[in-house]
């Protein structure tokens, strides 16, 4: 098995047994589902059912990732292009060892409802595999403003042989199997900011 495969099945989400995403419903479809309840249909207005787009298929488009840290502003990763895309290639944000942050991203929804949306991503440093996660961000209507969902924090590694140059790819995936996203960045985990 290649390494290459290795990744791909790294980057696929696991599903819990006996689970079943329920049928396929358009947004129209279900925007219409119990049209008499008044305060079912607020509800749904609230989802962005009732701003269902012409599409038959949902459009994730994630805008940023940001790198939160507590008492600093945001490390904004723009993903909303392709020009975004290659220029995360070029660089490497910098994450001070031992500090506690989360990731934070900001998504729109058009087209149709997105059911089961999940961000994976893998951490490599020098070719091997040092981290691995996968985060249910949940199911979404479509909507004129973008959604935003924060990661539980966490803490980067410390100590001398944690800092260096980590690899990252990213996926954003629904339950339909769907990749919205497939993008590659990196850092650098040092002992200061810089």
């Amino acid at each position: 098995m290649s390494a290459h495969h290795d990744d791909q099945d790294d980057l696929n989400p696991t599903f819990t047994s006996g689970y079943r995403p329920g049928a396929k419903k358009s947004a129209a479809e279900l925007a219409q589902l119990d049209a008499q309840d008044e305060s079912l249909q607020k509800w749904k207005a609230s989802l962005g059912l009732k701003a269902a787009g012409t599409s038959d298929r949902a459009r994730v488009i994630i805008e940023s990732m940001s790198l939160e840290v507590p008492d600093r502003a945001d490390v904004v990763m723009r993903t909303g292009s392709e020009e975004d895309l290659k220029r995360l290639t070029q660089i490497s944000m910098t994450i001070k060892e031992g500090v506690e942050y989360r990731l934070k991203v900001k998504f729109r929804v058009e087209g149709d409802v997105v059911s089961g949306l999940k961000y994976l991503h893998l951490v490599k440093r020098m070719g091997m595999k040092v981290d691995r996660t996968e985060e249910m961000l949940g199911s979404y209507g479509p909507a004129p403003q973008p959604y935003e969902k924060k990661f539980l924090p966490e803490e980067a590694p410390k100590g001398m042989t944690a800092r260096g140059h980590y690899n990252v790819q990213s996926r954003f995936v629904d339950d339909d199997n769907v990749t919205h996203l497939l993008f590659n960045w990196s850092f650098d985990i040092k002992k200061d900011w810089d």
